[in-house]
């Protein structure tokens, strides 16, 4: 009986790896684990969207619908009337690039700041950053800060600005600039370069991966945000940001169906249940194509960032 033999295979970068038998198996065990996990992720985003668009009398009667029996858009005629929440569309992506791309500038420049051998402050500075991470003031003196000192009460400045960098993030991005030779910032020094050539240059090309990595948290933050929007946004402020905006529609049909407005309207016609399905596919449907472009820096960036020195 022949023996198979094993098949080598070629990799981009012209090295070649031998598999045998027992690896072919561990692979295939793998692949099939990781597609199993991959359904389970995401059949229950399925669920949302089939019972988005099933009748509210069907989901009281049977519950949750992968594939929709009576086929209703009810839920998001009742989000989308009025053509508010395009608005809110518009003022959620501005925010999100708007603070996206000056949160990575200041953290980028703050993480390489910190792992400067030249710079006196950075362990000062460091421990200052680390201590804000472990021990915060309260909701009380924020409220008050933010308010009263900062005069930030119904400004979209309430939102954008608490949300451009947090402690995590900077070290982060920190640890990823630790793994930059620092003999890169001595060559550049040695040609002539200033700081900001420097880094601009010779760093911020290699910091792809830590950028696409913290530019998705920071995305993610400014797309899902709706608590500071609650705590600094009142009533006089007609466009919100798009999570704050459907929280409340949520609330106020829940509200509806609680009131004595209920006695003269059928609660079987108000999609309460389809309507929390409807906001999570219209909040989280744009933000789900974002990643597939991130991708192949997000482990990257992950990986190196996520060792602490």
């Amino acid at each position: 009986m022949a023996k198979k033999k094993d098949e080598d295979i070629t990799y981009a970068d012209g090295s070649r790896v031998r598999i045998g038998i027992s690896d072919k198996i561990i692979r295939g065990i793998g692949y099939v684990f990781v597609t199993f996990y991959a359904a389970c992720c995401i059949f229950p985003f399925l669920i949302i969207i089939g019972t988005s668009f099933t009748s509210e009398s069907v989901i009281r009667a049977e519950g949750v619908q992968l594939i929709p029996k009576d086929v209703s858009t009810q839920a998001y005629k009742l989000v989308i009337n009025g053509g508010l929440i395009w608005r809110s569309y518009a003022l959620t992506i501005i925010l999100t690039l708007v603070g996206t791309a000056v949160g990575l500038s200041i953290i980028a420049m703050t993480g390489y700041a910190l792992q400067r051998k030249d710079f006196v402050l950075r362990n000062g500075i460091s421990f200052f950053i680390y201590f804000t991470s472990l021990f915060q003031a309260g909701l009380a003196p924020y409220y008050l800060m933010m308010t009263q000192t900062y005069h930030l009460k119904d400004s979209y400045l309430a939102i954008l600005l608490p949300l451009l960098m947090s402690p995590w993030l900077i070290i982060l991005m920190k640890n990823f600039v630790k793994s930059i030779p620092f003999e890169i910032t001595e060559s550049g020094k040695i040609d002539g370069a200033g700081d900001m050539t420097i880094f601009l240059s010779l760093i911020l090309p290699m910091l792809k991966p830590a950028l696409a990595t913290i530019g998705l948290f920071l995305a993610l933050g400014y797309w899902n945000e709706w608590y500071q929007s609650s705590l600094f946004l009142s009533s006089r402020v007609t466009v919100v940001p798009l999570q704050y905006n459907l929280y409340k529609v949520v609330n106020e049909v829940q509200s509806l169906r609680n009131s004595i407005a209920s006695q003269f309207v059928t609660t079987t016609d108000l999609p309460s249940e389809s309507l929390k399905m409807a906001t999570a596919v219209l909040a989280t449907g744009p933000i789900v194509f974002l990643y597939p472009f991130v991708q192949k820096y997000f482990i990257g960036g992950i990986t190196v960032g996520a060792v602490k020195g």
